[in-house]
C-alpha cells in the first residue's frame, strides 16, 4: 500500500522472493479481481525495450481491506444531498477538511522541527491514507496510496476538493491535484511547487 502501483520486480526485490514466485502471486490475485495490471505512466526518460506493467489495487481490493467509509456513507451523503442540495455537502466536505486541519495545526505546533509537508503527510497517513512525500523537479509531490473515503469522494468530488483546498491552505501556497484514487487513478497525487518554480504545463485535476 505505502509504496503504490509496483513492478513485479520490485515487489520481489522489497518481499525477499524470487520474481517467479512473486508473480505466480500476483496472477493469483489478479484471477481473484483483487489487482490489476496497467501500463506505467510516462516519464522523461525510459530505459530500452517495454517497459514492466505496474500491478495497483482493484475497488474490489480496497474493499478488502480496513475501508473507513462504505455503502452506507454513500447513502448517507446522497440523502444529505437530496434533503439539503449540494451546498449541505459542501459544508459536509469543509468540515471534514477542517478536522484535518486542526489536526495538522496540533501536529505542528507539538514538532517545530519537522517540515511542514512531512508533517501533513504523517497527519494524512494517520488519517488513513498511507501518504508519502516525494521531491520532483519543481517541488514535492504528496502520494496518498489509499482513500478511506474514495468509494464517497467517486460520487461526491466535493470531498477532493475540500481536501485540496485545505492542503493549500495548510502549507500557504497553491497546489495541483493531479490524481485521484476516487477518479480511477492508481493513487491520489498532488504537487506542492516550490515557492520560487514554476507551475506544472501539464497536469490533469480531478
Amino acid at each position: 500500500m505505502v509504496n503504490g502501483p509496483s513492478t513485479a520486480a520490485a515487489l520481489a526485490e522489497r518481499l525477499q522472493l524470487t520474481p517467479a514466485a512473486v508473480r505466480r502471486h500476483l496472477d493469483q490475485l489478479i484471477e481473484d479481481g483483487t489487482l490489476e495490471a496497467r501500463e506505467p505512466r510516462a516519464t522523461a526518460s525510459r530505459g530500452r525495450g517495454r517497459p514492466a506493467k505496474v500491478f495497483v489495487l482493484t475497488d474490489a481490493g480496497r474493499d478488502s481491506l480496513d475501508q473507513a467509509y462504505d455503502d452506507l456513507a454513500v447513502q448517507a451523503i446522497r440523502f444529505l444531498a437530496e434533503t439539503g442540495g449540494d451546498d449541505a455537502v459542501r459544508q459536509f466536505a469543509d468540515r471534514r477538511a477542517a478536522k484535518i486541519e486542526q489536526r495538522f495545526e496540533t501536529v505542528v505546533a507539538a514538532h517545530p522541527e519537522i517540515d511542514r509537508v512531512e508533517a501533513l503527510a504523517q497527519v494524512f497517513t494517520d488519517e488513513g491514507y498511507a501518504a508519502a512525500v516525494r521531491d520532483i523537479p519543481v517541488g514535492e509531490q504528496l502520494c496518498q496510496q489509499h482513500c478511506p473515503v474514495s468509494h464517497v469522494a467517486h460520487e461526491f468530488p466535493e470531498l477532493c476538493e475540500a481536501e485540496t483546498a485545505a492542503i493549500s491552505r495548510m502549507l500557504g501556497r497553491h497546489v495541483q491535484r493531479l490524481a485521484t484514487i476516487a477518479h480511477g487513478d492508481g493513487v491520489c497525487t498532488t504537487c506542492i511547487p516550490d515557492l520560487k518554480s514554476p507551475e506544472p504545463k501539464e497536469t490533469v485535476t480531478r
